[in-house]
């Protein structure tokens, strides 16, 4: 159940950091306004709190390996989102970040 909490976490941390971003984005590049930007800065502080709910107590590590959940997360939004649609390439590097997630992360340790 450690993994499932973890990869929880980690997806509710893209959410508000990926939704965050793009709420500021909206206000501020669509013209959309000053609430969107506050809601957007709201999700953003939560981020930060839900990262630290991660059983692991190594900054450092939670941090990179978040980085690629950031990695595949945005290319997700993007395309629910803004209807992006990310090449082989993208897809394919998306891929690799999430392998790198679960080797940080998952791997076994002998501590």
């Amino acid at each position: 159940m450690t993994v499932a909490r973890s990869v929880l976490l980690f997806v509710l941390a893209a959410i508000l950091e990926i939704g965050g971003a793009w709420l500021v984005w909206q206000g501020t590049r669509e013209s959309r306004g000053w609430a969107w930007i506050g809601a957007g800065v709201v999700a953003l502080g939560a981020y930060g709190f839900v990262a630290t709910l991660q059983q692991d107590a190594h900054f450092g590590r939670i941090l990179a390996a978040y980085g690629g959940v950031f990695v595949a997360g945005s290319l997700i939004w993007g395309m629910v989102m803004d209807g992006y649609r990310p090449d082989r390439f993208d897809v394919i590097g998306a891929l690799i970040c999430l392998a790198g997630v679960a080797v940080i992360m998952y791997a076994p340790r002998g501590h």
